[in-house]
């Protein structure tokens, strides 16, 4: 089994962070979502600007592919995912609700809640491409009081949800591995 599946139609800077940490992982297009070929990881990470079509053409197999994210958690995996870079957003293929509405800049870190996730950035500013403004999730950080990171169990698994625009830690990719 993969470490990592990143779901995108193109190369990403992305994918060196999985290199240097020493992850397996494969690229897929949203489309290959659900299919019996695909290799199995233990994360699946859906990246920032999954829903903006000037960045990629991901969106429609995402919303398409909502029973395919419920079974993926539900059996233990990691679903990691980051701000659609669009005005505003309801995530409705996840299992859970999540809006997100877009407001880019630099934020000063929070935490909410003590969870293994928080290492997702090292610092207590970061850049974020906007805040959640609606969920059932717990709220794990925010950014200036508004809420930027999210998680919720589901089954076996868990959902993580980030505005925060900037590449996970070496550290989050290596818990997210092992949470499975």
């Amino acid at each position: 089994m993969l470490d990592v599946t990143l779901v995108w139609d193109g190369d990403l800077l992305f994918e060196k962070l999985f290199v240097e940490h020493g992850l397996s992982y494969q690229r897929v297009p949203s489309s290959a979502l659900g299919m019996r070929f695909l290799p199995k990881s233990g994360v699946l990470i859906v990246p920032t600007g999954f829903a903006n079509q000037q960045y990629t053409k991901i969106s429609r197999g995402i919303e398409t592919n909502k029973g395919f994210f419920d079974r993926f958690v539900r059996k233990g995996g990691v679903l990691v995912v980051y701000g659609a870079l669009v005005p505003e957003y309801t995530y409705q293929w996840l299992p859970f609700t999540l809006k997100y509405k877009e407001q880019y800049g630099a934020v000063n870190i929070g935490v909410v809640q003590e969870h293994g996730c928080t290492c997702v950035f090292d610092g207590d500013r970061a850049e974020c491409d906007g805040y959640f403004t609606e969920t059932d999730g717990d709220i794990i950080l925010t950014g200036d009081g508004l809420p930027i990171m999210v998680a919720k169990e589901h089954g076996d698994g868990m959902i993580l949800a980030t505005t925060i625009h900037e590449f996970p830690s070496g550290a989050f990719l290596k818990w997210a591995v092992a949470h499975r």
